[in-house]
C-alpha cells in the first residue's frame, strides 16, 4: 500500500466556490431530459472588466493560490486533436463547430439516453475553482463551470454489473487536424472507476470563467478530474458507456509503460521522462512543489485504500 505522508494532506476546507449560474426544469422522455424553458445557443457571458476577460466569483483555489489568467488558460492548450503545440491549439480551433451537438449515454445502464446541450445544462451549473496538472510538469488554477458527472450517471441508472466508465471523444479529422496524424488511436478514449467517476469531485464542465468552453479549452463538454493528470479531462466528448471492463485508454494502447489508467497525481512517482517531484504553474516564475493528488488527497485517498498506487499509475 502507498503511504500518504501527512504533509501531502490538504486541510479540511471549502473546495466548492459555489455560483448559481442556471435553474431549469425538464421531464423526462426516452430516457433524456427534454427542456420546460431554455432558450437554445450557448451559455451567457457575465459580466466583464474594462479588458474584455470575462468575471468570476471566486479569485482563489481552496489553498488560496490565484486563478491562472484568462489569457493563459484560453491560449496554452494541450490538445492533441489540432496540434501538439500548445500555443497553436487555438488559433487551429477558432472555427471548430460545437453546436447542435449530442452526448449518448449508454451501456450497462437502465436509462439510456441522448443529451442535447440545453439537456446537459439543465442540471445546475456551479462554479468550481479547480487545478489542472498536466504530466508535462505545468499547471493552472481555473474557475469551471459544470456540475459533478454523478448527477447525469444517477440519471440513467447504472446497473449492478457496471464497473467502469468510458468515455469517448469526437473523432472529426475535417475539424480536427490533428486527427489526420496515424501515430495516434484515434478517437480519443479514457476512462475512470465507477466510484470515481461519481465522486463529487468528478466534473462535467462546459464552461469557465463565467461563459461557455471555447474550442481550445475542450467545448462544448468536458470531463475535470482534478486530482488526476489533465490528459484524463478527456474533450469534446459525445459518448459515455458504463462498462464491465477496464477501458482501453488512448494513452495506455499509445505508450502503457508511461501512461496508466488511474494517471492520479503523485509526486512520488516519476514519468520515465521526467520528474513529477515539482511544477510550474502557468503565470509564474520558478516551480512549486507538487501535491499528493494534486492537493486533493483528503477528499480522494480513501478510493485507493490498500492499493499500490506505483504500480496503480
Amino acid at each position: 500500500m502507498q503511504k500518504i505522508r501527512s504533509s501531502e494532506i490538504t486541510p479540511q476546507a471549502t473546495y466548492l466556490s459555489r455560483r448559481s449560474f442556471m435553474k431549469a426544469f425538464g421531464t423526462l422522455v426516452g430516457g433524456a431530459l427534454v427542456a420546460a424553458a431554455c432558450a437554445e445557443g450557448e451559455l451567457e457571458t457575465v459580466a466583464t472588466d474594462p479588458s474584455g476577460v470575462p468575471q468570476t466569483s471566486g479569485t482563489t483555489d481552496e489553498l488560496g493560490e490565484p486563478l491562472t489568467s484568462f489569457q493563459n488558460v484560453t491560449n496554452y492548450n494541450n490538445y492533441y486533436e489540432f496540434s501538439t503545440n500548445k500555443e497553436a491549439v487555438a488559433p487551429k480551433a477558432v472555427d471548430f463547430v460545437s453546436s447542435p451537438w449530442q452526448v449518448e449515454v449508454g451501456g450497462l445502464v437502465n436509462k439510456p439516453g441522448i443529451y442535447d446541450l440545453d439537456a446537459l445544462r439543465r442540471f445546475d451549473q456551479e462554479e468550481r475553482i479547480y487545478r489542472l496538472r498536466c504530466v508535462e510538469g505545468w499547471s493552472m488554477v481555473i474557475p469551471w463551470l459544470g456540475f459533478p458527472l454523478r448527477r447525469l450517471l444517477e440519471e440513467v441508472e447504472p446497473t449492478s454489473a457496471a464497473k467502469n466508465v468510458q468515455f469517448t471523444a469526437l473523432l472529426d479529422p475535417e475539424q480536427m487536424p490533428g486527427q489526420n496524424s496515424g501515430w495516434l488511436p484515434w478517437p480519443y478514449i479514457e476512462g475512470l472507476r465507477l466510484d470515481e467517476a461519481m465522486h463529487d469531485l468528478t466534473l462535467l464542465a462546459t464552461g469557465l470563467y463565467g461563459q461557455s468552453l471555447p474550442p481550445q479549452n475542450g467545448s462544448p463538454v468536458r470531463l475535470v478530474v482534478p486530482w488526476k493528470y489533465g490528459f484524463k479531462s478527456i474533450k469534446a466528448i459525445v459518448r459515455i458507456d458504463l462498462v464491465d471492463y477496464q477501458p482501453a485508454t488512448l494513452w495506455m494502447q499509445s505508450a502503457p509503460d508511461e501512461y496508466g489508467f488511474f494517471a492520479n497525481v503523485n509526486p512520488e512517482v516519476d514519468h520515465p521522462r521526467w520528474s513529477q517531484a515539482s511544477e510550474r504553474r502557468i503565470g509564474e516564475g520558478g516551480r512549486r512543489e507538487t501535491l499528493m493528488f494534486n492537493g486533493y488527497a483528503e477528499e480522494v485517498a480513501g478510493l485507493y485504500a490498500g492499493m499500490d498506487l506505483e504500480v496503480n499509475f
